[in-house]
């Protein structure tokens, strides 16, 4: 499957342009070929080269991906370097930027993806990794978003190696997410962004309220083990590919398939060997 690959600068109610990389599928001979719309969030560094080639590959299988360019609150859309002043420049701005600016950013993603032709109009799934796994995971509170992955979200507002999700958005999520929006979560157990006691944290509390969601702690996996450039010696292609099945199996289960109206499971599970 071919990629076509364009970008759209949209206005926000901050005086700003935001950038919108999309990453749509071609199929020679079918022209008005319609697709689901996935959201792919950045880390702090906005649409560098391994974020690029995420959503390639998630556009690859069949979805129109919007990667939004986050930092337009301070600067344009071009990414920061993977050095010092990188790092730095992209963790003073998450924390500067209003959660109503994240929150916007999606809005404005999703009214962008029902203009353009080539989404089905139907659903819409996010992914995303470090900053981005926590977009993706705040997401789903636009009702449009159905399902999300996310890789190893971190804190949005905090300098420090935190609990991770430690503004509202995990609160918020656990008692207004629908009960037909689901989610993944994936963290390795060597992350010392998100430490055992923020992923016991996160997962009790999604448990608690009735969260739709799986879990996944990957063993000696490190924090951004599925950035294939300037990882600092933690990306894992084996992982990074075995986490990547958990996405498509969601995604191609909750977008690509029409199951008909969201019934609840109801009755006690029988427990048989």
């Amino acid at each position: 499957m071919l990629i076509e690959e364009t970008f759209q600068d949209v206005e926000t109610s901050y005086n700003t342009s935001l950038r919108l990389y999309t990453f749509s599928p071609k199929i020679q001979g079918y022209p008005n070929a319609k697709f689901p719309g996935v959201l792919c969030f950045s880390e702090i560094y906005q649409v560098t080269g391994p974020v690029r080639r995420f959503a390639q590959r998630i556009a690859a299988q069949g979805y129109v991906v919007v990667a939004p360019a986050i930092y337009h609150n301070f600067m344009g859309p071009e990414p920061l370097a993977y050095d010092v002043k990188g790092t730095d420049m992209g963790n003073e701005f998450k924390i500067e930027k209003p959660l109503e600016s994240y929150d916007e950013d999606t809005k404005l993603c999703c009214d962008y993806l029902y203009r353009l032709p080539q989404f089905d109009g139907k659903k819409i799934g996010a992914t995303g990794m470090c900053l981005g796994g926590h977009l993706a995971f705040r997401s789903l509170l636009d009702q449009r978003v159905n399902c999300a992955t996310c890789f190893f979200p971190t804190d949005i507002h905090s300098k420090s190696l935190g609990k991770g999700l430690n503004d509202d958005s995990l609160q918020r999520i656990s008692q207004e997410a629908s009960k037909d929006q689901e989610l993944v979560l994936i963290f390795g157990t060597f992350d010392t962004h998100v430490p055992p006691e923020g992923r016991d944290l996160i997962r009790k509390e999604l448990r608690d309220h009735g969260v739709n969601f799986s879990f996944l702690e990957i063993h000696a996996a490190q924090h951004a083990f599925i950035r294939d450039e300037s990882s600092k010696g933690r990306y894992d292609a084996a992982i990074t590919e075995s986490c990547l099945g958990f996405l498509f199996e969601q995604f191609n289960r909750k977008l690509s398939l029409n199951l008909g109206e969201f019934v609840p499971v109801g009755g006690k599970i029988e427990h048989v060997c």
